[in-house]
């Protein structure tokens, strides 16, 4: 490790850290499951014979789909609370747990319905498949509905995922829309549970409306007012590292869109091409009232063509999202770890971040270094510790582990831990830091790796 030392700040005493609402809302959403259970128990009587079984087994299964296709929906609108207070990437990993759930539940329900629909009318499967598909009110939109979430669920799986684009996955996850409309009429119109009882039916159209409010609230209405209000446009591109650059934009009141250092904006530069995805990248340092600026590294298409950005280009933003912020911070002292462009947000939080701060940055090379000589500045405006960990002159890799890094930062035990890097970068280092005696509670993370 190379070090840059400086003399140390004056260490504050830390804000009381605020208590995630994470369980609640969990405790929240599984009662809504036992809910649909009970109302399933409460509508059925005695279960006769195999195809009772089947066939009940199988209006638990579209129940419980059903319900969680609206999770589903509520976890994509992008709600403040979940966003910035439970932090994007755990809610990320909700949304893709309820994903799976939803697909298991969704197959179950088919399989068991049509098997025991054959059962009941003592055909084969594929006969009471056609019949079902064919002749049953609102099946086809029901089935075009199933179609769309299979498909959703393979390329959102991890394998595929890694052999797509975002873009490409970006798109056909927007189809889960289409689909939750095209299913909503088909739960209603076969669902027994819902034929003569007005009150369950009452609440199946609260749950799905107020999902759609939210979706039409937080995903539209309230991105078109934010960006009337700052009507933003690139400043400047400049080129930090090699395939890393940053995008000054420019935009009016920008101090008062509430960004704090760690946050980071879906992006669309609208023109060039770009406009089509909406992409999140991090503040690299903290908004100023008519500046935010974000730092990028050429991984895909798009981020590939931030480079290309002309001064002018108008930009849509969404945001601010992320719970990486101070607001997590139990302790005095701080050591924030970044591995490649996870430099982006912890640069915002090492100007920003009161007390006792120390830098650890991962690189292969110095001149993969980002934002370099911004951090050996900062390090020596408020008197804080930059250590670099490169490759040695044959390529070997630094040491970073549990002995390393208490050997490296005093006390490290001690310490609030900020971690932000490529995702087996920051397993490894989350399992060091863990070994090395720091508390889960004081390792600050996200990762959107599902």
């Amino acid at each position: 490790m190379t070090t840059v030392d400086a003399h140390r700040a004056a260490t504050a005493l830390p804000p009381a850290a605020r208590r995630s609402p994470a369980g609640p809302v969990l405790a929240l959403l599984w009662a809504g499951a036992f809910a649909v259970l009970a109302l399933w128990w409460s509508d059925t009587g005695s279960v006769i014979g195999a195809a009772g079984w089947l066939t009940g087994a199988g209006r638990i299964a579209g129940l419980l789909c059903g319900y969680t296709c609206a999770v589903l929906v509520g976890l994509m609108a992008r709600v403040p609370l979940l966003e910035r207070r439970i932090g994007s990437d755990r809610v990320a990993r909700w949304h893709a747990m309820a994903g799976r759930y939803t697909v298991c539940l969704l197959v179950a329900h088919v399989v068991l319905i049509l098997a025991g629909y054959a059962a009941q009318d003592r055909q084969s499967v594929l006969h009471e498949t056609v019949t079902v598909v064919l002749d049953y009110p609102d099946m086809l939109k029901a089935t075009a509905a199933t179609v769309i979430l299979f498909a959703v669920g393979i390329t959102s799986a991890r394998a595929a995922r890694r052999r797509t684009s975002y873009e490409f996955w970006y798109y056909v996850h927007l189809l889960t829309y289409a689909a939750v409309f095209l299913a909503f009429g088909h739960q209603l119109a076969l669902g027994d549970d819902f034929n003569g009882n007005a009150v369950a039916t009452a609440a199946w159209y609260v749950l799905y409306l107020g999902v759609a409010a939210l979706v039409l609230w937080f995903r539209i209405l309230v991105p078109v007012r934010f960006n009337r209000r700052h009507r933003m446009r690139v400043e400047s591109v400049q080129r930090e590292a090699p395939g890393v650059y940053s995008v000054v934009v420019r935009g009016r009141r920008l101090d008062e869109t509430g960004a704090r250092a760690g946050q980071f904006f879906r992006w669309r530069f609208l023109g060039e091409g770009m406009g089509w995805t909406s992409t999140p990248y991090s503040l690299s340092a903290p908004p100023r009232p008519d500046l935010m600026r974000i730092t990028v590294k050429a991984l895909g298409g798009h981020s590939a063509a931030v480079s290309l950005l002309r001064p002018g280009t108008r930009v849509w933003a969404e945001g601010p999202y992320g719970a990486m912020t101070a607001d997590r911070r139990t302790a005095a002292r701080s050591l924030l770890i970044a591995g490649g462009v996870g430099i982006t947000p912890l640069r915002a939080l090492f100007e920003t971040l009161p007390g006792e701060v120390t830098l650890l940055y991962r690189a292969r090379t110095a001149e993969d270094l980002a934002l370099g000589q911004e951090l050996e500045a900062l390090a020596r405006w408020r008197d804080a510790k930059v250590l670099y960990a490169l490759n040695g002159p044959r390529g070997e890799r630094p040491d970073l582990s549990a002995g390393a890094l208490r050997s490296a930062v005093t006390d490290l035990a001690g310490h609030d831990v900020y971690l932000c890097g490529p995702h087996s970068f920051a397993q490894d280092v989350y399992r060091e830091l863990r070994a090395a005696g720091v508390p889960d509670r004081r390792i600050h993370h996200e990762s959107f790796e599902l």
